[in-house]
């Protein structure tokens, strides 16, 4: 195969069924669950070798828009494009639009893979053969998605049956199958030739925008629109409000893949989890001699086949079995691994709940395009936070109406303009910025800054910030 493929990576879903270290604004995608890879960079790295691939386009949110570029940065990978979508449209109008921007940058002719960034893959020879399968039946004028061979009877996923085998080493896809009830995906496992629906697709751009004009009119023309009328923002691409809310809210299976006549699936042997739930990450990670998943930073004693995590704290488990353990910065969640596909209705509970709803939605700690702060400590007129600064990155230069700020850094070199005066602080120096003056902080050194930051004042949110200059293009 000499031609390359171009990945479409979608990475603006957000959840909460691993609560909690997956919140609404920090979903799976983005975390580290063990290893010192997100499911996002694993993905990118799947799609990094230049004899294979292009450069990746990524699809995603306002929200998460500089996750996705600085999560990029830190493995050295290129992205081609950063499309971002100024609604929810599901899969249909983002699939869309990501093969306009291809045919525009490239030709008809073009494959594309389009895969999730939520998934956790094994990427080894077996999921390169699928991927190279793949490639050459889409080639041959097929929309091609992967079926996972399936381990047990799961009735989480949708399921594909395979019909009539091609000479690519694919199979025509015969139907498409609703998430099934125990005994029915009892039944298919036993008979063999069906296939959990991985929600990965391989096509040509030409046969993706034949089949969507033809099936789906509305969704093309929107999502055509929406490029066009795009406009690009530092390295993003904001596609066009109105044109592209105009898109129906459906997924490209419903759109497509359930009607055409060319569908076919690449039967897909290698290890993948949609990692869905606790129990699912439990099944998908590397267990020790007792059955248990834990990751660094706890002690497990007398305990067995079961899931120990933590973000932050250490977190020492003794004496129980089969049950999921999981600590964030700041909330801890216990609870059986069978019950752990429950976990949403946990979350809808602290939802409905004031002093508890903020758990649902953010981390103390937050990330920004330049760095990123964590929360230390609360109280009444005061805040504590810890703030990092990547290497040559810099704050807007910006002034508060309500609060003032004491700054010490504890790492690294810090470049700050307060008014007129610019001024270098190292480690153990500090500065204070009077409420209303006009302020930046930058990192002109070579190694991650820290530093504290004590905020005082009658107001201390975030909206408190009057941006004056921003090379980020915030208001």
């Amino acid at each position: 195969m000499t031609q390359k493929i171009v990945p479409v990576i979608m990475a603006g879903g957000r959840g909460t069924r691993l609560w909690p270290l997956s919140r609404a604004a920090a979903p799976k995608q983005f975390i580290r669950f063990i290893g010192d890879k997100t499911l996002f960079q694993k993905t990118l790295s799947r799609v990094s070798d230049p004899a294979l691939y292009e450069a990746p386009i990524v699809l995603t949110n306002e929200e998460f828009r500089f996750l996705v570029a600085e999560q990029a940065r830190e493995l050295g990978i290129g992205l081609a494009a950063i499309l971002l979508e100024p609604i929810a449209r599901n899969t249909a109008a983002a699939v869309a639009a990501a093969a306009a921007l291809v045919r525009d940058r490239f030709d008809e002719n073009t494959i594309m893979h389009v895969l999730g960034s939520d998934n956790e893959i094994v990427a080894e020879n077996a999921y390169f053969d699928c991927v190279r399968i793949a490639a050459a039946t889409a080639s041959e004028g097929r929309l091609v998605t992967f079926g996972i061979q399936p381990t047990e009877p799961a009735t989480g996923y949708g399921y594909i049956e395979g019909g009539e085998p091609l000479a690519t080493g694919a199979r025509v896809v015969a139907r498409f199958i609703e998430k099934p009830l125990l005994a029915d995906a009892e039944e298919m496992l036993a008979a063999g030739g069906f296939y959990w629906n991985s929600g990965m697709f391989m096509f040509s751009v030409r046969c993706l925008l034949d089949e969507l004009r033809t099936y789906a009119p509305e969704t093309i023309k929107a999502a055509g629109e929406a490029v066009a009328n795009g406009k690009t923002d530092l390295d993003f691409t904001r596609l066009d409000k109105v044109a592209f809310a105009a898109a129906p809210n459906i997924s490209i299976d419903y759109a497509i893949m359930e009607k055409t006549s060319n569908a076919a699936v690449v039967p897909s042997p290698f290890r993948w989890s949609d990692l869905g739930s606790w129990d699912s990450v439990w099944k998908s990670g590397t267990r020790d001699e007792h059955g248990n998943v834990a990751a660094a930073n706890t002690t497990v004693v007398n305990t067995r086949n079961s899931l120990i995590m933590t973000h932050g704290v250490h977190l020492a488990v003794q004496g129980v079995d089969d049950i999921a353990v999981i600590a964030s910065e700041d909330a801890v969640y216990v609870g059986r691994l069978e019950d752990s596909q429950d976990v949403g209705n946990i979350v809808k509970m602290l939802a409905a709940a004031a002093s508890t709803s903020q758990l649902t939605e953010t981390h103390p700690t937050s990330y920004r395009p330049w760095g990123g702060y964590t929360s230390v400590l609360n109280g009444d007129r005061f805040q504590v936070k810890r703030i990092f600064v990547t290497p040559g990155k810099k704050l807007s230069l910006q002034k508060h109406h309500h609060r003032s700020e004491h700054w010490i850094v504890v790492k690294g070199t810090a470049e700050v303009t307060i008014g007129e005066n610019v001024q270098m602080l190292r480690e153990n120096e500090s500065v204070y910025i009077p409420l209303g003056e006009t302020h930046r902080l930058a990192n002109p050194g070579k190694i991650l800054l820290e530093l504290i930051e004590v905020q005082t004042g009658s107001y201390l949110g975030e909206d408190d910030i009057i941006r004056i200059v921003d090379e980020f293009g915030r208001s």
